[in-house]
């Protein structure tokens, strides 16, 4: 029988209902909950330890230096001071203009500013199934901080601080302006329209913090001799800094997107997250676990790192459907103690054997938001093989990867139930979303938004029955 963590304090029924009440109505005054965008709502934070909270507070230095290791393995493979064959998977099923572009000089050290893992809880310690560079959630989880913040007078810890997701963002935007004097434009796509709500809402935060931020769709964006420019309540501004809020694989229906990137390759604006899809792979998981390249990361990134992302990056495979040589195995796949030589063989896996998760590496609709995801012993046999053909299939034009399946620890939370208009409790997997803003060359922990959906459910997303809450330090 599972055991499950109690992370919510003790209020009466009227107390946390009255609570709820007061987060939704704030939430809806900021245009970011409706009938469009719902979930559950708790009446406190997700409480951590202080272990957990040191845990967190080592990532994101860990997880920087494994971006610049990421982009120094990728450079170098390029000029074939590391195996040529790194880049080649991580440039699979890309438009060779895009490569061409990401490899210029200009962007040669440029790394995603924003760092978002998601993070599962499991019994045995933290796991981390993924990067995000161009990650939601950053408007959510600072409005949700100020709000849960206030509830308490400032006496809820939340992680980041009452402000510390704007301010965060703002030193992030900051370092990029250089000496510049024009504005910043948070273009979202049609594609993340869904997020233009908490963007825009971040946005008017940060003109509160004297930072000139306008979140506005692609097309609003004048192109000029000059650089870049926007209309702005009726007076044009220049444009210094672009948060990209939109995926690489849409590229071709993000209007101007090709001046955006002739402005930035003439150095007129700065652009952030860079176009760097090698930066943007689930399978560089799969990279930091190959025995080739051991060697190099523990160079790298040195040994404790290494043995710090050893203990937390979850075994991950690029499903590569080449065939092996017959005296050759799959690094480290095993399916009962037995060494795997072709992935065939995982079609006859039994259930049990079957703890994994198959997905999309990258650039593609299908690699965000939890779409493309299959977990092996949620299939039945038939589903399982479909679900790994077709991923082997389409290695020419979408990789996708295999990883060990990691089964969350039960938390139990309190949320409100809007048709009885009352509190209860549920048991659910949490998903930790830390985010780690990088500024002048150093990071910063800004807050961390918690998704915790009923037990039953296999892939942690922002569903309707999921519960949406930032994270803070448990009291003692």
């Amino acid at each position: 029988m599972e055991q499950a963590d109690t992370v919510c304090p003790t209020h009466s029924t009227e107390t946390a209902l009255n609570r709820c009440v007061t987060v939704r109505t704030r939430l809806e005054n900021a245009n970011l909950f409706g009938s469009a965008t719902s979930w559950r709502i708790s009446p406190c934070p997700l409480l951590l330890s202080s272990d957990e909270i040191r845990f967190f507070s080592a990532l994101g230095p860990h997880l920087l230096s494994f971006y610049r290791g990421l982009n120094r393995l990728y450079n170098e493979s390029v000029k074939g001071l590391q195996p040529t064959w790194v880049a080649a998977y991580l440039d699979q099923g890309k438009p060779e203009s895009l490569i061409q572009y990401s490899r210029m000089k200009r962007f040669r050290d440029e790394i995603p500013a924003v760092i978002r893992p998601d993070v599962i809880p499991t019994q045995d310690g933290m796991v981390i199934t993924e990067l995000d560079s161009v990650p939601g959630g950053i408007g959510l989880t600072a409005c949700l901080s100020r709000i849960y913040h206030d509830l308490d007078d400032g006496h809820s810890q939340i992680i980041g601080g009452r402000d510390g997701m704007v301010r965060g963002f703002a030193r992030m935007l900051q370092s990029y302006q250089a000496q510049r004097a024009g504005c910043v434009a948070i273009l979202v796509s049609e594609e993340s329209k869904d997020y233009r709500p908490e963007m825009s809402w971040l946005a008017e935060q940060l003109r509160k913090e004297g930072l000139s931020t306008w979140c506005v769709e692609p097309r609003a964006v004048r192109f000029t001799e000059e650089g870049l420019r926007l209309d702005v309540e009726g007076r044009e501004q220049p444009i210094d800094v672009v948060y990209r809020f939109y995926e690489l694989f849409d590229l071709l229906n993000i209007p101007k997107a090709e001046l955006v990137q002739y402005a930035a390759k003439k150095g007129w604006v700065s652009v952030t997250p860079p176009y760097k899809p090698a930066l943007e792979e689930k399978s560089a998981f799969a990279l930091f676990h190959h025995p080739i390249l051991h060697p190099f990361w523990e160079k790298e990134l040195g040994t404790e790192c290494v043995f710090q992302l050893s203990r937390i990056i979850p075994k991950t495979w690029l499903l590569d459907p080449a065939p092996l040589p017959a005296i050759a195995t799959i690094p480290d796949l095993h399916l009962s103690h037995r060494a795997v030589a072709s992935w065939a063989e995982l079609e006859n896996a039994t259930q049990k054997e079957r703890q994994f998760v198959i997905k999309p590496s990258g650039f593609s609709e299908l690699a965000w938001g939890s779409r493309g995801v299959s977990i092996g012993h949620d299939l039945p046999q038939a589903g399982w093989v479909g679900a790994l053909r077709n991923a082997l299939a389409s290695f020419p034009t979408t990789p996708y990867i295999l990883q060990a399946f990691h089964k969350g620890r039960l938390f139990e939370m309190d949320f409100l139930n809007e048709g009885q208009a009352t509190v209860v409790r549920m048991s659910g997997r949490a998903r930790l979303s830390p985010y780690y803003f990088v500024s002048n060359g150093t990071v910063e922990l800004a807050g961390i938004l918690a998704t915790v959906c009923p037990a039953d459910k296999k892939v942690i997303h922002g569903m309707k029955d999921a519960i949406l809450m930032p994270c803070a330090v448990r009291p003692g």
